[in-house]
């Protein structure tokens, strides 16, 4: 056990843009290339769950975090964290609630909270068999990070934490030092724990973090569960908890919403995270860090191998890919956006990029799920539509125009294969 075990906490900040429900009978092509997003996507219907959701929690939530951050610059140990923000969340930061991309710019500009990247559109874009389209996302949104924040993220997590080794390498190449993903015992084995860094397998400088999902869920889960045999959770019960926790670094990574959205206000848990940066002071061996100070300070514990063909991710009881593909509907809208990606790239048309890249973010696909039992409840909580057969009928109208339109222009400019 480390003299000094680090804890680090880290909140996704990720909000889709939802698609459109058209008539049945609306004719799709009667929009011009140019206003393809407004055609797919109902941007009112997003302004209003983005607006919803900053009210209960990303301003609420936000604000206290830069309150914490500042009060705790005169201790000896200061308040730190991350963030890890979706291209389409800034974006809809931009344009519905721009006071609020202010409120992350203090934080960042604070010195004590760390960016990560991701994939521009939160997608699902490693999966595209070795494309180039992975790579372009993860740069799209390095630059993004650096206009808005003048700011060069060092650790890199995947789309909804999905991992190989293969994601390890690229990311590596990439030129990050740090990748996190679940501490899912199918990775670690017997004997090894989730509270150290370790090395991915045929990488050689890039160390990999690994969230510690029991601790992350005892909030982001259970925290408002009367049930829970470990209700009420109070900010000196679960500091006890980190403190009696071995291991060099504790990552707690969640969506921000937990905050406010997904535990309202009256729960209590905006008093919870109140009071825990002073809570975590109580004991000499616990520090706040951020997750590359992390990956700087701890040694390799060993070896991480998840092949290619088993990649994991945080989502659902099984920790795969399953919350994505797993049925018809979605392997078969997953296809479709796959196959067009050739075509796209040899187009070059910026109006139908956007569009395809937009409906690649993984949200349009995990609505599809037929998960029964609690994954599936979880899944039905997120999703728009009153049922997946509905998320998939209105993702095929949008694709299915893409498609045709492709189609039209690739024949037009001779770059048909």
């Amino acid at each position: 056990m480390s003299a000094l075990p680090d804890v680090t906490l880290c909140f996704e900040l990720h909000q889709p843009l939802r698609l459109r429900r058209w008539p049945s009978e609306y004719d799709l092509t009667e929009f011009p290339a140019e206003h393809l997003l407004e055609s797919y996507f109902d941007y009112e219907f997003t302004r209003a769950i983005f607006e919803r959701a900053a009210g209960k929690s990303y301003y609420p939530a936000s604000r206290l975090l830069l309150d914490l951050v500042h009060t705790s610059k005169k201790d000896a140990k200061p308040f730190k964290l991350a963030f890890s923000l979706s291209g389409s969340f800034i974006e809809q930061c931009e344009i519905f609630e721009p006071a609020l991309l202010g409120i992350f710019k203090e934080l960042v500009d604070t010195g004590y909270v760390e960016l990560l990247s991701e994939t521009y559109y939160h997608s699902l874009a490693y999966l595209f068999q070795e494309s180039g389209e992975f790579e372009e996302q993860v740069r799209m949104h390095q630059n993004l990070m650096e206009r808005i924040f003048g700011y060069q993220p060092t650790t890199f997590q995947n789309t909804e934490m999905i991992y190989s080794n293969g994601v390890a390498r690229r990311a590596e190449e990439l030129g990050f030092r740090g990748i996190y993903t679940e501490g899912t015992e199918k990775i670690l084995g017997t004997g090894r724990s989730a509270n150290f860094t370790y090395r991915p397998q045929g990488c050689n400088q890039i160390k990999l973090l690994l969230r510690n999902y029991q601790l992350t869920d005892d909030i982001a889960f259970r925290f408002s569960l009367r049930t829970w045999p470990g209700w009420p959770l109070t900010a000196d019960k679960y500091a006890r908890w980190l403190s009696d926790t071995p291991g060099d670094c504790i990552s707690i990574f969640m969506d921000f919403e937990t905050l406010g959205e997904h535990h309202w206000e009256a729960t209590g848990i905006f008093d919870f995270l109140r009071h825990l940066p002073r809570e975590l002071l109580r004991y000499p061996h616990l520090n706040s860090v951020t997750p590359s100070e992390a990956i700087q300070r701890h040694a390799i514990a060993g070896e991480i191998d998840v092949p290619d063909s088993s990649p994991v991710s945080w989502a659902d009881l099984e920790r795969d890919t399953s919350a994505w593909l797993s049925n018809k509907m979605q392997l078969d809208s997953f296809e479709r956006l796959r196959r067009l990606e050739p075509q796209l790239k040899r187009l070059g048309d910026p109006y139908l990029m956007k569009a395809w890249r937009y409906l690649q973010t993984s949200d349009h696909i995990y609505y599809m799920s037929t998960k029964g039992g609690g994954t599936g409840e979880v899944h039905s909580y997120f999703s728009p539509y009153p049922s997946p057969g509905i998320a998939y009928e209105t993702f095929t109208r949008a694709i299915s125009d893409l498609e045709q339109r492709v189609g039209i222009a690739c024949y037009l400019n001779g770059t048909h294969s």
